[in-house]
C-alpha cells in the first residue's frame, strides 16, 4: 500500500507541477535520460545477478513477443472494420502492444509480490519488451510513417542500449558475488526508477483531448489491460503444468498499461501522440484497479 501511494503521489505531482510552470518543459526529458542510462541498469545489475538460470525462463521471456504479435493482428482487423488511417493503426499497434514492464512493472511487481519477484520481472523486460520495441516496435514505427530501416541499425539499437548492456553484464557476473558497497549503491540507484518514471509520466500526460479520441481509447485499453491478458492467461496456462510465481509474474507484467518508450515512438514518428500519450497516461490510473484484480485472480 505505501508504494501505491508513493507512486500516486509521484504521478499527481509531475501533473500538477507542470502546469504550475516551476519545471523547464523539458524536465520529462532529462528524468527519462537518467531512468534509461542509471536507474534501470542499476536495477538491472542488481536483480539480474541473482537470478536462477533454467529451462522455465522461456516463459517470461516470450510474453512480450506473443502479446506484441496478437496486438498487430488485433488492430490491423479493428483499422479496416473502423476505417482508421495508417497513423492511428501504427499508434495502436505500438501503444497497444507494448507494456510498461519497466518502469511501472518494477514498482509495482515489488508492491504485490515483493522483491522476490523482481528479477522475473527483468527478464520480461529486457529480454521481452525491450528487443520487441528495438526491432518490431522500429519497424512497426517506420512502416506506418512510411520509411525503412536497416537490419544493421536495429542490431546496434539493441546493443548499445543501456539496460540491455547491464542485463549482459549482470549475466556474465552471475557465478561471483558483488561487493557490499556496490549492492548498497545499485541499490539505492535503482531505488529512485518508480518515484521518477511516475512523475514523469504525469508531467507528460495531457487530458484536453479525450472525448475525441474516446473510441480508440476505450478498445485499446480494454485489449491492453484485460483481454490480451486473458488471452494470455490462456495461452500458458496450457503451455505450463505450474501456476508459479514465475507464471504468476509473465501474466502481472502482460496486464500492465501501455510502454512509455513506445508512445515516445509513436509521437517521434507522428503516429496521433495525442493519442499515444493518452493511452499512457489514463492506462496508468485506469490500472491502478485493474492490477488489483489481476493480483487477486493469480494468487486465488
Amino acid at each position: 500500500m505505501n508504494n501505491i501511494l508513493l507512486l500516486g503521489i509521484c504521478f499527481i505531482l509531475g501533473i500538477g507541477l507542470r502546469k504550475s510552470g516551476r519545471f523547464h518543459e523539458k524536465t520529462a526529458v532529462v528524468l527519462n535520460a537518467f531512468i534509461i542510462h542509471i536507474a534501470l541498469p542499476a536495477l538491472t545489475l542488481l536483480h539480474v545477478h541473482t537470478l536462477k538460470v533454467s529451462a522455465d525462463i522461456w516463459l517470461p521471456a516470450s510474453m512480450a513477443w506473443f502479446f506484441f504479435a496478437i496486438s498487430a493482428v488485433t488492430f490491423y482487423g479493428l483499422s479496416h472494420l473502423l476505417h482508421w488511417d495508417r497513423s492511428t493503426t501504427g499508434c495502436m499497434m505500438l501503444v497497444g502492444g507494448l507494456g510498461n514492464t519497466s518502469f511501472l512493472g518494477v514498482p509495482m511487481i515489488e508492491t504485490f509480490f515483493g522483491k522476490e519477484g523482481i528479477p522475473i520481472g527483468l527478464v520480461v523486460d529486457q529480454l521481452g519488451s525491450f528487443l520487441v520495441i528495438s526491432t518490431l516496435g522500429i519497424w512497426t514505427a517506420n512502416y506506418y510513417q512510411g520509411q525503412s530501416v536497416a537490419m544493421k541499425s536495429l542490431i546496434k539499437r539493441v546493443i548499445v542500449f543501456p539496460p540491455f548492456i547491464a542485463l549482459m553484464l549482470a549475466v556474465a557476473l552471475i557465478p561471483y558475488e558483488f561487493p557490499v558497497p556496490l549492492t548498497y549503491t545499485l541499490d539505492r540507484l535503482g531505488q529512485t526508477l518508480a518515484p521518477l518514471a511516475l512523475f514523469s509520466v504525469g508531467f507528460q500526460v495531457r487530458f484536453s483531448k479525450i472525448n475525441s479520441l474516446r473510441t480508440p481509447l476505450v478498445l485499446g485499453l480494454s485489449f491492453k489491460l484485460l483481454i490480451a491478458p486473458a488471452m494470455l492467461f490462456i495461452l500458458y496456462s496450457a503451455l505450463t503444468a505450474d501456476r508459479d510465481l514465475l507464471f504468476d509474474i509473465t501474466i502481472f507484467e502482460a496486464a500492465m498499461p501501455p510502454m512509455i518508450t513506445a508512445a515516445i515512438l509513436a509521437t517521434e514518428h507522428d503516429l496521433r501522440p495525442e493519442l499515444a500519450s493518452l493511452m499512457v497516461g489514463i492506462g496508468i490510473i485506469v490500472s491502478m484497479f485493474t492490477l488489483p484484480f489481476w493480483w487477486v485472480l493469480l494468487t486465488l
